[in-house]
């Protein structure tokens, strides 16, 4: 396969344009290895300088990623989402145009200890509802949520299967009308251990930790929650406006 010598436009910029639409279309997948700049120089015909400005370029532009030592990959694309806590994970990857899906890894009681007691404002050994899921976005895990809700008010999601919004179940089923967060905060961690799993990723990858106390329309605790997003599938920004 050749570019076109002819064409007035620089063939590093033809190669930027057939990757970028190779990815585009889906037959170069988020996290597939893309040929070596050997590989593309032979198969085009053109100089691995040339190759080599298209790759840098197509990196800067976020469309692919180098990972030292093992080759440049496409690179997934980041779920845009304000920092306001009432957009749910399901709102943010719509307004993306992504496909959000969610699975259960554990849902059932626990027992408060005394951080989850001090957090939930309840006793030391309350019982509380206890719900882990691996959030994806159009079939990429992305984020593992820990939410946990007083018991009295929320046993109910035991027998629910909890594979869509759970805000919008709330709303829609049980008249519960998430309203504001208080406490909130978000750091920054390193996956481990059973989270490296959940996640699909290395020990070490970078990850958000977003905390977040939600209340309903009435001022009671719908729950506490404790995400962990990885950090290069998920980017937070402020967009504020002011009448200064």
């Amino acid at each position: 396969m050749k570019l076109d010598t002819d064409n007035l436009t620089p063939l590093y910029q033809q190669l930027k344009e057939e990757i970028k639409l190779s990815i585009t279309s889906g037959n170069l997948k988020p996290g597939q290895k893309i040929p070596t700049e050997t590989e593309l120089s032979d198969k085009y015909d053109i100089s691995r300088i040339t190759v080599r400005r298209a790759i840098e370029e197509l990196c800067q532009e976020d469309f692919l990623i180098k990972k030292q030592g093992k080759g440049t990959f496409v690179k997934y694309q980041k779920i845009q989402r304000k920092i306001a806590h009432l957009m749910s994970f399901s709102e943010a990857c719509e307004a993306n145009g992504m496909t959000p899906s969610s699975k259960v890894t554990h849902k059932g009681i626990i027992y408060a200890d005394h951080e989850l007691a001090k957090e939930m404002g309840m006793e030391t050994g309350d019982q509380a509802i206890f719900i882990q899921r691996v959030r994806l976005a159009d079939g990429v895990p992305v984020m593992c949520e820990n939410n946990y809700f007083p018991y009295d008010s929320y046993s109910f999601l035991l027998d629910e299967p909890l594979n869509d919004s759970l805000y919008e179940l709330l709303k829609r089923k049980y008249q519960i009308e998430v309203s504001y967060s208080q406490d909130s905060y978000i750091d920054v961690i390193r996956s481990t251990g059973d989270l490296s799993q959940l996640l699909q990723v290395t020990n070490g990858e970078p990850l958000f930790f977003l905390f977040t106390k939600m209340y309903d329309t009435k001022h009671r605790l719908v729950h506490v929650g404790k995400q962990y997003i990885i950090s290069s599938r998920y980017r937070f920004y402020l967009d504020e406006s002011s009448n200064r």
